[in-house]
């Protein structure tokens, strides 16, 4: 079996960014998922694949800006060409995470699953993507197993409550 590489230090921050991003995204979308399916009868599967990116672009939008702003601020500098093109890069990694809900609601457009399916399925699945963005944040760590299983259950913990507020807000 391969021996595993230590990260350098630069490696373990980009690696924690990009966890980071995902994890922002995730939440976001899975609260749009749990809006939309809440009016599920009255939404298209275009409409509701626009919602989506529109609020994830937002908010990817929003975490290049505040990345792009407190580099300035903490360097007194504008962030160099390889600075940006590190910032743009966790960010653009960060959108994967709406592909499995994006090929669901593509699916309601052919009519293979109706929308209200769609929806419901990309929530489980961005509540797994919590778990498994938990599990890749954790596994390295010099934790106990049981400290990172609380840590992985905490942040699943976390995406059922969205869940939940979500459906108390649209019950």
């Amino acid at each position: 079996m391969a021996e595993r590489r230590t990260l350098t230090e630069d490696e373990r921050h980009t690696v924690a960014e990009r966890l980071k991003e995902r994890i922002y995204v995730t939440f976001t979308s899975l609260t749009v998922v749990l809006a939309l399916s809440s009016h599920a009868h009255d939404v298209t599967p275009g409409k509701a694949a626009t919602t989506l990116l529109i609020a994830v672009t937002g908010t990817l939008l929003a975490v290049f800006v505040a990345d792009f702003l407190t580099h300035t601020v903490a360097h007194a500098a504008l962030p160099s060409r390889g600075q940006l093109r590190h910032m743009v890069g966790v960010v653009v990694n960060a959108i994967g995470v709406v592909v499995v809900p994006l090929i669901l609601l593509g699916l309601a457009a052919l009519d293979a699953i109706d929308v209200e399916c769609a929806l419901s399925v990309s929530s489980i699945v961005l509540v797994a993507t919590l778990g498994i963005v938990g599990f890749l944040a954790v596994r390295r760590v010099r934790l106990s197993f049981w400290l990172k299983l609380v840590l992985l259950a905490a942040e699943v913990v976390l995406g059922l409550a969205v869940v939940g507020l979500e459906l108390l807000a649209h019950g």
